[in-house]
């Protein structure tokens, strides 16, 4: 689960780090209201997305030639800029052409930088614990920064049951560079960063920048959190910051019904159990010169219902022009799949092709069922004869 820049703050601030002031607006007049009480002072609007790149992104057929964070001096542009932020979708690399709509901008305090730095925390799997990851280059272009020069990423390992150690956050803003007046009010930061991500179940907690100002000040200017999902029970405080509006609307239906569905950019409509399975199609999907539309796994136990709403999901995609079911029948016994795509079929009517491989449990009545069932649909007795005749069908 993502949430929003200003709640990322607000959760830091909580845990003791500083931030800029700012006020979270819906409209233009808001917008205004918000410059007026920040002091009249210059501003940075900041539309808020659950998608990087912001900043260099564009709003889609707005005619601007601004993207996500702007910085503004005067009251009389901040309506308009406002406006237009909220109207038009924001597309960034990571929204796709469609865009994001904006339903809320952050009015900031800008903020004099003379320095900026990226500092993160992130679960290191091969190690198994969390990881500090900062560098002494910040700002939009770490990725690039990343990818060029990976040896300026600095790492601490974090003991889960401890915490980030002040000897750990200490030593990372000597590493940085901070001057040893701005080391402890880094410090601070770093620990709050590490307090969120521990505490919160977070899968990324990040700071990019985290500035130093000409006075010597340091805050965290920018923030971006998400959760483990997994852990969503212990806090019901974080559940509350979801914003469902950014999020893919099939993800929620299949969520809510107990699936777990993942949208792609092809074409070819996957229906699995398990996620291991799930993954190997999508593998020789492609393999075969075809696109997995989605990643869908209805689980090992899943009744005839979870089975007839994933079909539905799925063939909610305009773009799906194939469905290709694969099943490994234990626990979820074949005949319960054959007998979804039947139902299926009857009440959705659907006017793309249909592969489906069964194996396991019952499966030779379950072959039975879709051969007597007069459907227009292809079997296969093999994934990769499948995964073939699949790829055909679009094709």
């Amino acid at each position: 689960m993502k949430i929003h820049e200003y709640q990322a703050k607000e959760l830091l601030a909580a845990a003791g780090a500083a931030i800029p002031r700012g006020i979270v607006v819906s409209s233009a007049a808001e917008a205004e209201a918000a410059f007026d009480k920040l002091g009249g002072q210059p501003v940075v609007l900041k539309a808020q997305v659950h998608a990087g790149g912001r900043g260099k992104g564009r709003f889609k057929d707005s005619g601007k030639d601004f993207g996500g964070v702007k910085f503004v001096k005067n009251r009389a542009d901040v309506a308009p800029i406002t406006e237009v932020m909220l109207k038009y979708p924001l597309v960034t690399k990571q929204t796709g052409e469609e865009g994001q709509p904006v339903s809320k901008v952050l009015v900031q305090a800008a903020a004099d930088i003379a320095r900026e730095v990226y500092v993160g925390m992130v679960l290191d799997r091969a190690l198994g614990k969390p990881i500090l990851m900062a560098c002494a280059e910040g700002g939009v272009e770490i990725e690039e920064v990343a990818a060029r020069s990976p040896e300026k990423i600095l790492k601490a390992v974090v003991d889960p049951h401890i915490g980030l150690l002040p000897c750990q956050a200490r030593r990372m803003a000597y590493d940085l560079e901070f001057t040893a007046e701005q080391a402890p009010k880094a410090e601070a930061i770093m620990t709050a960063l590490g307090r969120v991500f521990l505490d919160k179940d977070c899968a990324l907690a990040e700071i990019n920048p985290l500035v130093v100002t000409p006075t010597g000040d340091v805050i965290a200017l920018d923030a971006k959190m998400s959760f483990d999902d997994n852990a969503s029970f212990r806090h019901p405080d974080i559940e509350k910051l979801r914003d469902e509006t950014e999020e893919n609307p099939a993800e929620l239906r299949a969520a809510k019904s107990g699936l777990t569905y993942i949208s792609l950019t092809g074409n070819i409509g996957c229906l699995v159990n398990g996620a291991g399975l799930a993954m190997a199609t999508m593998d020789i999907i492609k393999y075969h010169g075809g696109e997995p539309a989605n990643f869908l796994d209805v689980g090992g136990g899943a009744n005839k219902d979870q089975v007839t709403e994933a079909f539905r999901i799925i063939l909610s995609d305009p773009r799906v022009k194939a469905v290709l079911v694969n099943i490994f029948g234990g626990i979820m016994k074949c005949d319960t799949i054959a007998g979804a795509v039947i139902a299926a079929f009857q009440e959705v009517k659907p006017k793309v092709p249909f592969v489906v491989r069964l194996e396991g449990t019952n499966v030779e009545l379950a072959r039975k069922m879709l051969a007597d069932s007069g459907l227009n649909l292809q079997t296969a007795n093999g994934l990769t004869e499948a995964a073939k005749k699949v790829v055909a069908a679009v094709k």
